[in-house]
Parts: C-alpha cells; sequence; structure tokens
C-alpha cells in the first residue's frame, strides 16, 4: 500500500467490517495517512451492498483481512492484529463485541493503549441501546427532524447525512483523535462511546440558544435559519430549477434585492416577521420570471451569497471546486477528494493496491511498539 506523511501518518487502526458511520470514520482517518486494516467476514457480501467496493469512497485506502471470528485460530488472529494497532473502530450493536470475546476490556488486556471507537445510534446503555434504528431514527427523537421543512407539511428528511456522518463518523474521528493525543502522552487508552443521537444533538447547540431566548419558533419554516425568513431559503425559477439566498446580514439583503431590481428602501422592513410572507411572495414572483442562468449571472462574483442550486453533476463541473480539485477520481470513481486541507501534513486518497492481504503481511509492517509510561 502506498503510504503518505499525512497527520494520521504511523496510526494504526483495525476497522471492523460495518456499514454507514463505521466505515465512513475509517475513511476520513485514511485520507489523514492512518493504515487502516478491516476485518471483513470470508465470503460475505461487502458492506456497501449495494456497490462493489471499488465503487465506494466511503471504502477507499483500506487493506482487508478476512477472518471468520467465530473460529479460535481466526479470533487469535485478530487479537494479535488488535495487540499492535493503536485504534479499534467497530459499529455493531452494545454486546455484540464482547460475545465474540473482543470487547474493551479483553482488547485492553493484550493491548492497554488502545484507543477503542464505538458508533451506535443510541449509545452504549440507557433504554434503547440495543435498539435498532437509522439515522432518521436518531434525528427524529433528538428532536432535529421536527425542524426540517415547510410550514403546514410534513418534516423533510436530509438524507442520512446529519446522524450517521455529521453527527455520527465525525464525531468518532474527532473523540479517536482526542483519545490518541491521551494515549500517546500516557500509554492510556479508552473507550469512545460515539451515539449518533447525541452527536447529532451537539449541531443543534446554536439552536438551543435561540430556543433558550425566545427566537426559535417550534413551527417548521417559520424562523431565519429554516428558510421561514425571506433572505435565507430558495427560490424557483423560470425553467424550474432553484436559486438559494443566504442573504443573512442586512449588506448582503440589499445586494439580493438590489440584484432582483427592488430598492431595499422601499421594502416593508424585514425584521418584523409580519412582512415575512410579503417580501417571500415579492421575491418568487420576480425570481420566477427570468431562468436560473440569468440570475448565477446576475450574482456571480457577488457578495449578496445568493447562487444557484446545483446537481451532484454539476457541482463537480463547477470553476471553483475544480481550481481547487474539491472532487478527485480514484479507482474509476469521482469522488470527494479528502477534507480538511494541511499545510505541512496534506491528506490523500491511499492506494488500493493489493487490498486483499493475509494477516502475515499486515503483522510484518505492524511491529510492537513501546508503551509510554503512564503519569502518577
Amino acid at each position: 500500500m502506498t503510504r503518505h506523511p499525512g497527520p494520521l501518518s504511523g496510526v494504526r487502526v483495525v476497522e471492523m467490517e460495518g456499514v454507514g458511520p463505521a466505515p465512513f470514520c475509517g475513511m476520513l482517518l485514511s485520507d489523514m495517512g492512518a493504515d487502516v486494516v478491516r476485518i471483513v467476514r470470508p465470503g460475505a457480501r461487502d458492506a456497501a451492498a449495494e456497490l462493489p467496493v471499488e465503487m465506494d469512497p466511503t471504502l477507499r485506502g483500506r487493506r482487508d483481512i478476512r477472518l471468520d471470528l467465530k473460529r479460535p485460530d481466526d479470533l487469535e488472529r485478530a487479537r494479535s492484529l488488535i495487540a499492535r494497532a493503536d485504534v479499534l473502530i467497530e459499529g455493531f450493536r452494545p454486546g455484540v463485541m464482547e460475545r465474540l470475546g473482543l470487547g474493551p476490556a479483553a482488547c485492553h488486556g493484550i493491548n492497554p493503549k488502545l484507543v477503542y471507537g464505538r458508533i451506535t445510534g443510541w449509545g452504549q446503555d440507557g433504554p434503547l441501546a440495543k435498539t435498532a434504528g437509522h439515522d432518521i431514527n436518531f434525528i427524529a427523537l433528538a428532536g432535529i427532524l421536527d425542524c426540517v421543512g415547510e410550514p403546514d407539511r410534513g418534516p423533510v428528511v436530509p438524507l442520512n447525512l446529519v446522524g450517521d456522518f455529521g453527527g455520527g463518523a465525525m464525531f468518532l474521528a474527532f473523540g479517536i483523535a482526542s483519545a490518541l493525543l491521551h494515549a500517546r502522552a500516557t500509554g492510556e487508552g479508552q473507550v469512545v462511546d460515539a451515539a449518533m443521537v447525541e452527536g447529532a444533538g451537539m449541531l443543534m447547540a446554536q439552536y438551543f440558544g435561540f430556543r433558550a431566548q425566545g427566537s426559535w419558533r417550534l413551527e417548521r419554516g417559520r424562523n431565519i435559519l429554516d428558510g421561514g425568513a425571506p433572505w435565507y431559503g430558495t427560490y424557483e425559477t423560470a425553467d424550474g430549477r432553484y436559486l438559494a439566498a443566504g442573504a443573512f446580514e442586512e449588506r448582503f439583503w440589499e445586494m439580493f434585492v438590489a440584484g432582483l431590481g427592488l430598492d431595499p428602501k422601499r421594502l416593508p422592513a424585514r425584521e418584523d416577521r409580519d412582512n415575512w410572507d410579503g417580501l417571500k411572495a415579492t421575491i418568487a414572483r420576480i425570481v420566477r420570471s427570468r431562468p436560473l442562468a440569468h440570475w448565477a449571472a446576475v450574482f456571480e462574483g457577488s457578495d449578496a451569497c445568493v447562487g444557484p442550486v446545483l446537481s451532484l453533476a454539476e457541482a463537480i463541473e463547477h470553476p471553483h471546486l475544480k481550481a481547487r480539485g474539491s472532487f478527485v477520481e480514484a479507482n474509476g470513481v469521482l469522488q470527494p477528494a479528502p477534507a480538511p486541507r494541511f499545510s505541512r501534513t496534506p491528506g490523500r486518497i491511499q492506494s488500493r493496491e493489493n487490498r486483499d492481504c493475509d494477516i502475515e503481511s499486515v503483522l510484518a509492517g505492524w511491529e510492537p511498539q513501546a508503551v509510554p509510561r503512564a503519569s502518577s
């Protein structure tokens, strides 16, 4: 496997086969230079289920070892790998790893400095801990789903970005990075319990502040950042496309309405919520009179914070994203490039040459590491 000096270069990660947030976390660590090895069940279809492994960006940059953990000899091989790892990632329901003999107590018994990353929907304890769920269930319980949508209509599902990836995988990656710093300094490993319902809830911190100050209404689509305000939402164009407006600040609002041919001084006060519906109707009428290309040209390079709503196919061709190399081709698939960017230790999609490998080849490169002495 091609190695490179990313910010996590030298970090050894064992990832248990899974789907969704755990693989996404493994991708983030691999992109930053970690050596990530997945333990995959022999003969099992890949966890991505619908995609060949080469076509799933969330599985990029890994090596796979096929082990049947119900067989004592394969279980011992897994333990030998974990003994030399810095991090373990698993996304099973609580108790599964313990029943396999690879729970935190067992793993810390052979590797005291191990950062044991666990990601579930509900967390490792609590009334719902062992209950099945998906992104939509976690964000529904956290109060997030109720906030997304239009007035007098049902909630809008924001893909599975908020629970699985934003509130799940990214919080797990942050937890792992934090625990690694502690382990490197003290030799003490620990368990990172990443619950998607809690991570998603953390993303709502600002809105709890709005609620506390009384500025957030419970009705969907009636607030400053949920499409209720005339300056923050989408408007349909003449050709059935959409224009996105984020003209939050007063000076940006003035640029926005001026670009529409309106005089901001002659409009009703935008601070008064009673004027919102009328302002939105006026803007909608004007935007609907011209195609998207017209409005994209009007606001190109403007600070009005207004621009076209692009499809995935259009996004990868946008001049700004192309100039920055925001999308790259790997394994014949165009996909997001590693992020964030580092000035000294840039991330990179690691090569997947010889993706399927044997454990002996991995162990040969994972020499035992000295454990730092714990501070007294």
